[in-house]
Order: structure tokens, then sequence, then C-alpha cells
């Protein structure tokens, strides 16, 4: 009985305590009722943007990668590869336009007692070689004079892997210029731009036959015009360019980077033979007069003075006696030379033309 009335005290208060909890909740509820709705509905909106978009609570700074294994060998691979529509450094597309109308040319010298020309397969069996440029569908192919000059026989190699034998159109050895003609059906031809819109620092390709290792290209840049004070030829104003040109690119096609002819490769400035960083080119604007020429008339007509000239220096207009250094002096003449009928005499100063 003791016991009893023990645990029943005990359990008034824990009662009482209970039910004042209650109480006090209930109150707080009808206090606060306003803010039951709007902390409901918070909770609701964000369920739902995290139901339809589950990188919303992903941080900025993390990429969540997701890989669906059994496909993986169907992703696509975007290639880093440079291409010429992409960047301006690749010449791939001006290549591939001019190549195909640059030629090797083969010549043989005949041995003694040989008339007969036979077509040979075989470029062992060739003495000399260079390149040459094909201008139109009637075969007609400009090359340099020295290439062909005192050749038996000349055979023209194209890069599709024909071949055929040449003749000589004409030459003008004054400006190194040569035109042979094939008889071919289906060639190739190149686009012919004036040289004369060329300014150092444009890049150029030249392209050809170096050493007889097959069509080759190399780039470079206009180093310089109107060379002409190389010493080999009567007539020069050479393009100078740093591009490659070795034994075997005389006659070959120096392009633009649009794959159009602008020069004739020519000559090197070598002690060892090999390229080093000097080479020449005759302008297309100088050639298309000649090759016209020599097409329509098989050699060039060119006017005729007959004088030698020099600048008139300031030390050598000093020993004179004279103040106004625009001027040439005829430093030379010959009796038989146009220029005596009109009293230019050597030591004679020239004013105007």
């Amino acid at each position: 009985m003791f016991t009893a009335t023990i645990s029943w005290r005990l359990k008034i208060p824990i009662i009482k305590l209970f039910y004042w909890q209650i109480v006090s909740g209930f109150l707080f509820m009808q206090k606060y009722t306003f803010l039951v709705w709007p902390v409901i509905s918070g909770v609701l909106i964000a369920l739902l943007v995290l139901q339809f978009n589950p990188n919303f609570s992903t941080p900025a700074s993390v990429t969540i990668n997701r890989v669906d294994l059994t496909t993986i060998k169907s992703i696509p691979v975007k290639s880093t590869a440079i291409t010429a529509e992409n960047f301006v450094h690749s010449y791939a597309d001006a290549v591939a336009k001019a190549a195909p109308a640059v030629v090797n040319i083969y010549i043989n010298i005949k041995p003694t007692g040989q008339n007969q020309p036979t077509l040979s397969t075989s470029s062992e069996e060739h003495s000399s070689l260079g390149s040459g440029v094909i201008l139109n569908q009637q075969g007609y192919i400009v090359t340099n004079n020295h290439v062909i000059d005192k050749a038996d026989e000349i055979i023209v190699a194209l890069q599709d892997g024909r071949e055929a034998l040449a003749k000589v159109i004409g030459t003008d050895p004054g400006t190194d210029i040569a035109i042979l003609k094939i008889d071919l059906d289906r060639l190739p031809t190149i686009m012919i731009e004036e040289s004369d819109s060329l300014r150092v620092g444009d890049v150029v390709l030249a392209i050809g036959n170096p050493f007889d290792f097959g069509q080759t290209v190399t780039k470079g840049i206009i180093s310089a015009k109107s060379r002409n004070s190389v010493g080999l030829n009567r007539y020069e104003n050479f393009l100078q360019t740093d591009a490659a040109i070795n034994p075997g690119n005389s006659g070959g096609a120096l392009i633009n980077t649009h794959g159009n002819l602008v020069g004739i490769s020519t000559a090197i400035f070598s002690k060892s033979g090999g390229s080093n960083g000097i080479g020449f080119a005759i302008p297309s604007s100088m050639a298309l007069k000649v090759m016209r020429d020599l097409i329509e008339n098989g050699r060039v007509i060119r006017g005729w003075l007959g004088v030698e000239t020099q600048e008139l220096t300031p030390e050598l207009a000093e020993s004179f006696g004279l103040s106004n250094v625009r001027r040439l002096s005829f430093s030379g003449s010959d009796y038989q030379w146009p220029c005596i009928s009109s009293r230019l005499a050597t030591g004679r100063f020239n004013l105007s033309l």
C-alpha cells in the first residue's frame, strides 16, 4: 500500500508536465499559424526544383561527368588536326592547285651516231634534270634555257606518271627562258599572276624536283625585288627568296599562297652547291612577254639602241664639273650600233628620254 501510494504521487507531476507541453504547443501554433503554410510551400518548391534540375545544388566549380559504359565506344572524338580552313599556316590548298602543272624535265645527250629519238622510262638513264611549268592545254611548257641548252632529247615527266618527248618552241638566253611543247591530252595548267603586286615579306612556295628526289615543295618569303646586278643574264629583274631552291628546281614554279604562278625558279647563290637561303626567280611580269613572243614568233623581239650606260654618281659629276647628278652618262658604244646615227657617243650625258 505504501509502495502504490508513492508511485501514484510520482506520476502526477509527469502527467502535469506532459499536459502543459501540449497546451503550450497548442498556444504556440495558434500564435504562429500564419508561418506554417509559407514554410510548407517553400519546402515543396525546393523539392520540385531539385527534381527537375539535380545539378542545381552542385557548386559551380564542380563538373559532373556521367558516362554510359555500354555506349562508350560510340562517343565521337573531335580531331585537333590543323586545317587550312581554320589556320592560315597551311598551304595545302595552294600546293594542290599548282603542283599538278609542275613537271620534271630530263635531257639526254645522244651518243655519236644515234639520231633516232627514243622515249626512256627510267630517269636513271637521263643525263641532266630540271623542272618546268605547263602553261595551257595545248602543251606549252616554260622552263629555264640553261636546263635544256645543248640537249639532244628532252623528256617531260608529269605528276600523274605520264612521260612525253618535248620539242623546243623557242629560247631566249638573255632572260634564260625557254618554251617547250608536248602532245598529251588532259593536261593540268596553272594560273599566272602579275608579280608586280608582290611585296617584300610575302610568303611564296617553290615547287620543283631537287636532286631528282621527286616533286618537292619549300616555303619562304620574298626577300627582295628587282635584283638586276646578279650577273647571270643580260636582262635581270630577279625576285629574291629564301625558299630553298636546289639543283633540279631550275625552271620550276614559284607560287603565292593562292597557288598562282608569280615566278620561275632560276638560280641560287651558293659556294657549296646547296641552298643557302638566297635564291632567284624570274618574275612572272617579266616572263609573260617573253613567253608570248616565244610561242607566237619563236623568238623575242626587242628594241636595240646599242649603248652602255653608267649612273652619274656625285663623285663622277664633280669630276665633270656638274652640279645636277640626276643624269646618265654613256660609257660605251660601237660604230656599227644604232646609237651612232643619233650622235650618242661615249662621255656624253643624257638628260631625259
